[in-house]
């Protein structure tokens, strides 16, 4: 497995930055996150580290060091994040729990799969155009045109996300093949919502990922002014394992063998406790005990 990676995170004109992201892998297997705490909500930042804590975890443990099932992991990864929120939110005894979006990719045995909640995106490009993106969860993506009597909706009213009441509704895409050059690019709405899918296309593809990254940053920032969100992006450019190219800084292959990581095993200033695996496994297994009894209920 080779590819080369980037990720970025920039403030903009918020107080803070709630985004979180960043990517985990193994000799044969990788995993790619990005989180955008909800504002509205207390803790957003919290929710996203918890997020990307967990999913980072439960990669850590099965990818030994191929998952599986890759569908399989990015689900239950989701749903024991969304249940890690809600049991911080009940330890600390808060009337409102964080919430997040979460976008997860997994690149094994030559393809990709990826999940999101929310609005935050992956785009996948090939040959310097667009191949597929995700589709928002909101209700504006939703119906294209706003429904009656809601023509001023806002573009960022979500119907579901980590963290709230309800059991998130989440997307399931892949394994797409995987071919040489490929850019897959995981971004926050603060990226998205100032540059059309043609350009964000067009710039990932114009470079070297470490060099087009911060470029749609800085287009993203500019055009959005003084009032700009956080813009949080991490990309990747996959690479065959024969591809004749001389290999260029920052590419990841299959030398690497052990398990490596830039996602924070402890969150700063000590926001949340590193989930160990006693609480994991139970998040699983209450998970899987509710699906167990939906089916049982359906036969």
């Amino acid at each position: 497995m080779k590819f080369s990676v980037f990720q970025i995170s920039r403030q903009g004109g918020r107080d803070k930055n709630e985004d979180r992201m960043g990517y985990c892998y193994t000799r044969e297997s990788g995993l790619f996150v990005l989180a955008d705490g909800m504002g509205g909500h207390p803790e957003g930042e919290v929710a996203a580290q918890l997020a990307l804590q967990t999913v980072s975890a439960l990669f850590q443990r099965q990818a030994k060091p191929q998952l599986s099932d890759v569908q399989g992991f990015l689900t239950d990864a989701l749903l024991v994040a969304h249940h890690q929120i809600l049991r911080y939110a009940a330890d600390k005894g808060m009337s409102d729990t964080p919430r997040t979006t979460l976008v997860a990719a997994v690149l094994q045995a030559g393809s990709a799969s990826w999940i999101h909640c929310g609005d935050s995106r992956l785009y996948m490009v090939r040959n310097a155009a667009l191949l597929t993106r995700t589709r928002d969860h909101s209700y504006m993506e939703l119906r294209n045109t706003p429904p009656p009597g809601q023509e001023r909706i806002n573009r960022n009213v979500l119907f579901t996300c980590l963290g709230s009441p309800t059991k998130p509704i989440y997307d399931l895409a892949g394994p797409v093949h995987l071919e040489q050059g490929d850019r897959i690019l995981l971004c926050s709405d603060g990226l998205w919502s100032t540059l059309s899918d043609a350009d964000i296309a067009r710039l990932l593809a114009r470079n070297t990922v470490s060099r087009a990254v911060p470029g749609l940053v800085e287009e993203a920032l500019r055009k959005a002014g003084d009032n700009s969100d956080n813009v949080t992006a991490v990309a990747l450019e996959w690479e065959m394992p024969d591809a004749l190219a001389p290999p260029r800084d920052g590419v990841v292959d299959d030398r690497a063998g052990l398990f490596a990581s830039t996602i924070q095993a402890r969150p700063p200033e000590g926001a949340v406790e590193e989930q160990d695996e006693t609480t994991i496994e139970r998040s699983i297994a209450a998970i899987n005990e509710v699906i167990r009894r939906a089916t049982a209920r359906k036969t």
